[in-house]
């Protein structure tokens, strides 16, 4: 909720279920959402839908750590955009 305080809108979520009819109205009846960042615990149950829009422009789907700590999803996704977008991964740790 501390996004509230940043003047962005929230929409807390129990489960899966309710991500993914919150995911369905951001993406499909509003045309003024740019970025949707989403807790990786509540992504893992939704990510055939999130994966519709890895090479959309808008909306950006952003995965954070949720409370518990960081599951290395959002990491994992950051790092499969730089290596679409570049042809290889610069980020990768050698």
């Amino acid at each position: 909720m501390g996004f509230t305080a940043l003047g962005l809108e929230a929409y807390p979520v129990a489960d899966s279920a309710e991500a993914r009819t919150v995911l369905r109205a951001l993406t499909h009846e509003r045309e003024d959402v740019a970025i949707i960042y989403i807790e990786e615990d509540i992504a893992s149950g939704i990510m055939s839908q999130i994966d519709k829009f890895k090479d959309s422009v808008t909306p950006a789907i952003i995965l954070i750590p949720g409370r518990e700590g960081s599951l290395g999803m959002g990491l994992s996704a950051l790092n499969a955009a730089v290596e679409r977008a570049i042809g290889t991964n610069i980020l990768e740790n050698n």
